[in-house]
């Protein structure tokens, strides 16, 4: 089951952003604490018989005295307390920053309204391929994500990984992070990004190192060739219509950059950024009109006939 969680760590970053945050508020609980029992304390020792005039009598230098030094003494123990907060930060960001990074898989990541462009870097040019709102990375390896952003400030988080990052238009940022146990865990935009900011999710999914090179390199792949009349039709319909003005499928003459590439489009689990569960009548909605679906998105609608629309949806569909 998908976690998003920032209590549940599933690595090392989010492990010591974790202890910060327990150490913060258990610190804090304390001060709380205390302070109503001070609270509690001077309100009974000022009672008064019901009834009874309150009559202020001058304080005794001998109180006065006291009422300094427990003033004094509250202002110490504030300010180390605000000094420990502030060691503690400073040392979590000192372990944030040990992670190590030999052998780290390299990954781009880039973020558009209201998508996210992954790209496995590698120093072969051929062994280089981009998929869409979803991140794999293998167990027990570090990676590094480079972050950039391609129209508005947005901002990467993965809860049960690591803490924000955010993605500004003409910087660019990198997070490391490393997941310990197998699973998958659910990422969000953190920054308000616009009408859809609500819908920009992404998976990061961990699999075992063997799974990972699998998946690795079936993504290298490019897509089968369509069998069956129905998804030959889809193809042809694909690489005629506007789809490739957009969306890239490795393998055919569809080589667009503005929309996800559509290679393994199949084996994702949602469309849209995690706004709908990837399934055949979902799809077909999301064709048909997609700003029903979600207001706001470039993709424009597609009124095909309905032959044609089964059509291309069963041709994607191959696409795994």
């Amino acid at each position: 089951m998908p976690m998003n969680d920032a209590l549940h760590a599933a690595g090392p970053q989010a492990a010591w952003i974790g202890q910060l945050w327990w150490f913060t508020l258990w610190l804090c609980v304390a001060v709380f604490v205390a302070l109503m029992a001070a609270l509690a304390w001077a309100l009974w020792r000022a009672r008064r018989p019901a009834g009874a005039m309150p009559q202020p009598a001058p304080p005794s230098a001998g109180a006065e005295r006291l009422a300094r030094r427990w003033v004094s003494a509250a202002v110490l123990l504030s300010s180390l307390l605000l000094m420990g907060l502030l060691a503690a930060s400073v040392l979590t960001d000192q372990r944030l920053a040990t992670l190590s990074l030999d052998g780290a898989l390299q990954i781009r990541v880039t973020a558009h309204q209201w998508w996210w462009e992954v790209e496995y870097e590698d120093p072969r040019p051929d062994r280089v391929f981009r998929t869409a709102n979803e991140i794999v990375i293998p167990v027990g390896r570090s990676v590094v994500i480079t972050l950039l952003a391609d129209d508005v400030i947005h901002s990467f988080w993965v809860p049960n990984l690591h803490g924000k990052k955010d993605m500004i238009p003409g910087r660019t940022a990198t997070i490391q992070l490393r997941a310990d146990r197998a699973g998958t865990y659910v990422g969000r935009c953190a920054e308000y990004c616009g009408l859809q900011h609500a819908f920009m999710a992404y998976d990061v999914v961990a699999l075992p190192a063997d799974r990972f090179a699998a998946w690795q390199e079936h993504q290298l792949t490019p897509a089968p060739e369509p069998a069956g009349a129905a998804a030959r039709r889809g193809h042809e319909l694909f690489l005629t219509g506007s789809c490739m003005l957009c969306h890239a499928v490795q393998g055919t003459s569809a080589n667009g950059r503005r929309a996800p590439d559509l290679t393994h489009f199949a084996s994702r689990a949602s469309i849209g950024a995690g706004q709908i569960a990837n399934t055949s009548q979902a799809l077909a909605q999301w064709i048909e009109d997609p700003q029903k679906l979600k207001p706001g998105v470039n993709m424009p609608a597609h009124l095909l006939p309905r032959e044609d629309l089964a059509a291309l949806v069963e041709y994607l569909e191959t696409l795994r």
